[in-house]
């Protein structure tokens, strides 16, 4: 079924309005990561771009000894711009961890969680986190017990917000029977390339609830998905055919992709330069024609 094109502008999470093209700040704290100046520099151009959604995690950090690395760095970019910033919507994560040697592990355990989040505001500068994901469901931890420290962490003013990140829909459903409203967005990989989790941004509509998706640019090109200024020899994917057409990057056109597929979605590319979020930011202004969007969805 072709998707029907809605607006683009704007989205919300729990009844928050925040831009519709979010910055997913990771690739700013692991490896490969750009200098400090140009970091900040990224952080405030999407600023200045009119994104007001944010994404991090503790876990968002290269060397062992640096966790809350992106965290830090996030509040530091947005005490350098003081006022205005409050209507920015930071999200982080907990429940993830990254020893120093490239590989992740994952901690679902509700003290662990507990002094996650803590830990997570304090950096933040905040007495309150706006919106919390769970990182990864833990096999070793009842997901019961792991959404209920979220609860938990609601009820004691710590986070305002609670969401989920690579869950399925009985997970969901799950958490949204121990959150009710608590819960607003999901966080899963999604993109043309990689549909797999439609039945959860499916549900996600269907809910209320904000989607997430996270690496919503992969798989659209062979060339650096973070320079869309790159002189990389042109593709013959639709996705270059139309950002030809358009005058535009296909990371333009994917963002817009995905902003015509649900009004639940929030797309959250990462940058490293402030030329990328400047970029795709700008996906928001454009609208792609029914015959278009169905070009570039994937068949089953």
């Amino acid at each position: 079924m072709t998707p029907t094109p809605v607006p683009t502008d704007a989205r919300t999470i729990g009844g928050i309005t925040v831009s519709a093209v979010g910055l997913g700040a990771m690739p700013l704290s692991v490896e490969g990561r750009p200098d400090r100046d140009q970091a900040v520099a990224t952080i405030h151009a999407a600023l200045d771009a009119g994104v007001t959604l944010i994404d991090t995690a503790d876990s968002y950090h290269w060397h062992a000894d640096e966790l809350g690395h992106n965290e830090r760095l996030i509040a530091r970019a947005l005490a350098a711009r003081g006022s205005g910033t409050d209507e920015v919507l930071v999200a982080t994560k907990g429940g993830r961890g990254r020893p120093g040697d490239g590989t992740w592990t994952v901690n679902g355990d509700p003290r662990h969680l507990r002094r996650a989040a803590e830990a997570s505001a304090a950096r933040l500068g905040v007495e309150a986190i706006g919106l919390y994901q769970l990182h990864k469901p833990d096999p070793a931890v009842p997901f019961a017990d792991s959404v209920g420290a979220l609860r938990d962490l609601a009820d004691a003013g710590t986070i305002r917000m609670v969401g989920l990140s690579n869950v399925d829909r009985e997970q969901i459903r799950t958490a949204q029977r121990i959150l009710g409203p608590c819960l607003v967005s999901v966080q899963n990989r999604f993109s043309p390339a990689h549909p797999a989790t439609r039945d959860t941004l499916d549900l996600c509509t269907e809910l209320g609830l904000a989607f997430l998706p996270w690496s919503p640019l992969g798989g659209i090109s062979l060339s650096a998905v973070d320079d869309p200024g790159t002189s990389a020899p042109a593709s013959d994917t639709p996705f270059h055919t139309l950002a030809r057409a358009h005058g535009v990057s296909p990371q333009q056109i994917c963002l817009a992709w995905h902003l015509a597929q649900s009004p639940a979605v929030i797309p959250i590319p990462g940058a490293r330069r402030p030329a990328s979020i400047r970029d795709s930011a700008a996906a928001t202004g454009l609208a792609l024609s029914a015959q278009e969007l169905a070009e570039l969805t994937p068949r089953p």
